[in-house]
């Protein structure tokens, strides 16, 4: 069996655990888009502008950055040039070409050379937006790859988890990855449903093409259809140039649509027409084009379930759901949460230079104890809690964040409940003990939504899908 680090998402984003990427600017006018940049500091991303090449090299010598938004048109050195020096670095961020409209040529060099993806100015603040959130995806997954690839060489120990749960995956996966059939994974958040993906394209024979990512639940309706098919130049407002689509970049590749019960019903009828031609056509486009993709998909819902209830086409269901995948929640698999969590403390610990070795065995019982509802990513945001604000050779309880240590250590159910007409009136309505508990988790996280969605056990998605809809609704009834 091959060794695989499907156990761990394990994030590329150093020193930063689950924050937002960090974006760093290069751009003399900055200044065109600055309504886009407003639009993602309110989505909570750090964000740094400089106006040149040698402001931008200073920046990241001084800090890390994820992903870099590089205008092609600089003052003091050329826009490739800077590029190729991004691309150069250890651990290259995620570069998206920006230029104006009559150098649509440079920006196609730009991605030759290895960016990330190219806007075209003026542009729209929410597909910067979008641009940004599969950058950081984009990034993360590549991070994970990395990560299984330096484990791969190590024989059947080289994964993290060796519960009979896992290696039902592992021989699942093993069996899968020479296939072109189509795989659906199904899991709780936080359980490595990317991950699983990013190994079954490792072990696939496609693992030399590319692979990419897509996120169904983060991109807006009215752009998912451009993601993953691509749109011709006038195609919609802001369309200002021919766009290739996800279908198109994975060609010889492998296509993972995360979430996909997100996805909307025009969009899965033309998904299920490209499952059973392999053609599409461009937003806006005549001609019919035609790729090699092997699609992989997942989910966090009951699949069947949302065919039952008219959110997800019966026909393509049958057509994904080829070879499913079910990922067990960590709560499922004994003592590997004590595996993962070592390897976490080794990990973290060697990044943040701790001297952290090992954990107390009270430690060790209070982990296998907690039920982990956001599974291996709330591991995740633990350790790292632990590794940045402490220190010292062994993990002691009092060093345990809540809800895992303090008084919050092991959920004991409801106590004192009251009975009869007496609790009628203490009773209040889901929805509304749903958004308190999701606000007050955002506020106690400092605004940070994907560190309160982690610690809620969700993606971050549906915290942001949540708010907006909060917010539509306040406006209608305003």
């Amino acid at each position: 069996m091959r060794a695989f680090l499907l156990t761990v998402p394990l994030l590329c984003f150093k020193r930063r655990g689950m924050d937002n990427a960090r974006i760093l600017v290069i751009d003399p006018r900055a200044e065109e888009i600055t309504p886009a940049l407003d639009l993602l500091r309110r989505q909570n991303y750090p964000i740094h502008v400089v106006a040149d090449s040698d402001a931008g090299r200073k920046a990241l010598e001084s800090d890390f950055y994820q992903i870099v938004l590089l205008s092609l048109d600089l003052p003091n050195r050329s826009g490739l040039d800077m590029l190729a020096h991004l691309r150069a670095e250890t651990s290259p961020p995620e570069v998206i070409a920006m230029t104006a409209q009559g150098s649509v040529a440079t920006a196609v060099e730009a991605m030759r050379m290895g960016a990330y993806d190219f806007l075209v100015k003026p542009m729209s603040p929410e597909r910067l937006l979008v641009t940004v959130r599969n950058a950081s995806e984009h990034a993360r997954l590549e991070g994970s790859l990395a990560v299984y690839q330096s484990q791969s060489g190590e024989g059947e120990h080289g994964f993290v988890g060796t519960s009979p749960a896992m290696q039902a995956v592992y021989r699942t996966i093993e069996s899968a990855a020479a296939s072109r059939a189509t795989v659906f994974i199904t899991g709780e958040s936080g359980t490595g449903k990317d991950v699983s993906a990013m190994a079954i394209h490792q072990a696939s024979p496609r693992k030399g093409n590319a692979f990419v990512a897509l996120n169904c639940a983060a991109i807006p309706k009215d752009l998912i259809e451009s993601e993953v098919f691509g749109h011709v130049k006038g195609a919609f407002t802001g369309a200002t140039a021919d766009r290739a689509g996800a279908a198109t970049q994975a060609d010889g590749g492998t296509l993972f649509l995360d979430e996909i019960c997100e996805m909307s019903p025009d969009l899965q009828s033309k998904l299920l027409r490209f499952l059973q031609s392999g053609t599409f056509q461009r937003v806006g486009g005549a001609k019919a084009e035609k790729v090699d993709v092997r699609i992989l998909c997942a989910t966090n819902r009951d699949p069947w379930a949302e065919v039952e209830a008219g959110r997800f086409r019966e026909d393509l269901y049958y057509r994904l759901h080829v070879i499913p995948l079910g990922l067990p929640p960590l709560r499922e698999r004994g003592d590997d949460v004590v595996l993962i969590a070592n390897h976490l403390l080794h990990q973290y610990a060697a990044e943040e230079r701790r001297a952290f070795k090992r954990f107390a065995p009270e430690v060790e019982r209070m982990f296998m104890a907690y039920d982990w509802p956001g599974n291996v990513r709330q591991l995740q945001n633990i350790i790292r809690n632990i590794v940045v604000l402490q220190d010292g050779e062994e993990v002691t309880p009092d060093m345990v964040p809540s809800p895992v240590g303090g008084r919050w250590a092991r959920p004991q159910g409801p106590r004192n409940l009251l009975k009869g007409p007496d609790a009628l009136h203490v009773i209040r309505p889901l929805a509304v003990i749903e958004r308190e508990a999701i606000e007050n988790a955002i506020t106690a996280c400092n605004g940070n939504v994907p560190k309160a969605a982690a610690l809620l056990g969700v993606s971050p998605s549906t915290l942001y899908r949540k708010r907006e809809g909060w917010l539509k609704g306040e406006a209608e009834a305003g």
